[in-house]
C-alpha cells in the first residue's frame, strides 16, 4: 500500500459491504484501530459511514455502532431502509447508500489528494474513474479472499491500489462476536 506521510486522506465506507466482507472472513473491524491505522499513513480529513436505517423500528442492533461512530470521528449518513418480504417469505431489508457514496466522493475529490473506498461493489467504478481523472489516487478496501469474492473485479482494476480486507484485518480487526441480528440477515443490514 503506497500511501504518503503529507496526503490528505478521506475514507468513504459502505457499511453493509464492509460488514459482509468482514463477515464472511469472521471477523469485525475495530473502527478504533481503523482510524488509527489510516492516520498514521496521511493526514486524515475525513472518514464517512454509509448506511441505511429501518425507520420503524424503535430500537435496531446497529444503532450503537451508529452512536459510537458518530461521536468517534466518523460522519455518519444514513437514509430510511425499505422493508419488504421476499418470494421465501423471509423479511428482507433495502437501502441503498451508492448514489449518497458516489456524490459525497465526486465532492471531496477537489480537497483530498486519496480516497479510501471501503466496497467491492462494481457500481463505483465509475466515480472512481472519475476522480482518478482530477488527480485523486483510489485505493479500494475489500476481499477476493471469500467465498464468494467480495470485489467486482471491474472495481479492482480500476483502483490505483487494492487492499484486501483480510490482510488489513490482521491491523484493524477482531474476533467477531455473535449478534442478534446475524440470524436475522438482511440485504442491507449495515
Amino acid at each position: 500500500m503506497t500511501f504518503y506521510p503529507n496526503e490528505k486522506l478521506g475514507l468513504f465506507i459502505d457499511g453493509a459491504n464492509l460488514y459482509s466482507a468482514a463477515r464472511n472472513l469472521d471477523f469485525d473491524i475495530d473502527y478504533k484501530r481503523l482510524l488509527e491505522e489510516f492516520r498514521k499513513r496521511g493526514r486524515l480529513i475525513r472518514a464517512n459511514y454509509y448506511t441505511a436505517l429501518i425507520e420503524s423500528e424503535e430500537y435496531t442492533p446497529i444503532r450503537p455502532l451508529i452512536d459510537w461512530l458518530d461521536y468517534n470521528g466518523f460522519k455518519v449518513i444514513t437514509k430510511a431502509a425499505k422493508e419488504y418480504t421476499d418470494d421465501s417469505g423471509r423479511r428482507r431489508i433495502k437501502g441503498d447508500m451508492d448514489v449518497d457514496l458516489a456524490i459525497d466522493v465526486m465532492e471531496a475529490a477537489d480537497y483530498l489528494d486519496h480516497i479510501v473506498l471501503f466496497s467491492g461493489d462494481g457500481d463505483f467504478k465509475k466515480v472512481v474513474e472519475a476522480v482518478q481523472r482530477k488527480g485523486v489516487r483510489v485505493s479500494v478496501v475489500s476481499t477476493l479472499k471469500s467465498s464468494p469474492p467480495m470485489a467486482a473485479d471491474d472495481l479492482r482494476r480500476q483502483a490505483d491500489t487494492f487492499i484486501e480486507l483480510q490482510d488489513l484485518g490482521k491491523l484493524v480487526g477482531r474476533e467477531r462476536r455473535q449478534r442478534d441480528y446475524d440470524d436475522a440477515d438482511s440485504d442491507d443490514d449495515e
